[in-house]
């Protein structure tokens, strides 16, 4: 009777022991993972969210400038067709 209760305890451990290893695969596969896929973002050309704010901001303004100036020189052809010829 004392060595079947001994045989359950030795599988009950074995079962446990490779329960932790499994578990501690899983954690080592993941963090690899996550390494590797910071590794091939970081090889991208993507940038950063504040330098794209900037940029957009910059973009908005020369548009704002653009229309400012397109329709400044619209005003002064206007003049110009207004204008009498001598």
């Amino acid at each position: 009777m004392q060595s079947e209760n001994h045989l359950f305890g030795d599988v009950a451990k074995l079962f446990n022991g490779a329960a932790g290893t499994i578990a501690g695969m899983g954690r080592e596969a993941e963090a690899n993972a996550r390494s590797r896929a910071r590794e091939w973002i970081g090889g991208l050309d993507f940038i950063a969210r504040d330098e794209f704010e900037v940029v957009k901001a910059m973009a908005i303004a020369a548009r704002d400038e653009n229309d400012a100036l397109r329709a400044r020189i619209e005003k002064l052809e206007a003049a110009l067709v207004d204008r009498p010829s001598a």
